[in-house]
């Protein structure tokens, strides 16, 4: 840890905070056959297994995990992909995942793959936001909301045993 850095949550918080979010999407899609969870590569998707893990233990649906890649930093210029077929996803129930919403505009753009098909409804769920929002974009399912200036980020480890969230 960096003198600069402030341990916000430590491994046995995320945990739990990923726990009551995989309850509350469990609540909120009880009736579903099959809920899919997208995480965005990288942090996104580790998050998305995370709460793969929870769900299957407590869940009566199927939760079927799958990747979004996309250039964050210019998510127009290039291409948005799913390590799935487009087609699998129709009539499903979508929980879109990544580890931080900042400005909600990488959130907003990993959407466009879903737009091309009819899904039966899409949620949103993150570990921390922060509440800058600059897009249309709600939050569903929060494992912590912390209110930050522009200046400062958030770093998440989720990795193995070393789970942390740090203000930096």
């Amino acid at each position: 840890m960096d003198a600069s850095e402030s341990l916000i949550l430590n491994q046995k918080q995320i945990l739990q905070k990923i726990r009551r979010i995989a309850f509350q999407i469990y609540e909120n899609n009880f009736s579903e056959k099959q809920v899919v969870l997208a995480g965005i590569h990288d942090q996104g998707y580790v998050l998305a297994e995370l709460l793969h893990e929870a769900l299957i233990e407590i869940a009566t649906f199927e939760v079927k995990i799958i990747g979004i890649q996309l250039d964050k930093l210019t998510p127009t210029q290039g291409a948005i992909s799913l390590d799935c077929d487009i087609a699998e996803l129709k009539n499903k129930a979508i929980v879109l995942i990544d580890d931080v919403s900042n400005t909600g505009r990488t959130m907003a753009y990993s959407l466009k793959p879903f737009l091309t098909i009819k899904v039966k409804k899409i949620e949103t769920a993150v570990l921390v936001n922060r509440s800058h929002s600059q897009f249309p974009l709600a939050i569903n399912y929060s494992g912590f909301e912390l209110a930050t200036t522009f200046k400062e980020h958030v770093k998440v480890a989720l990795e193995s045993g070393n789970m942390s969230v740090y203000l930096i």
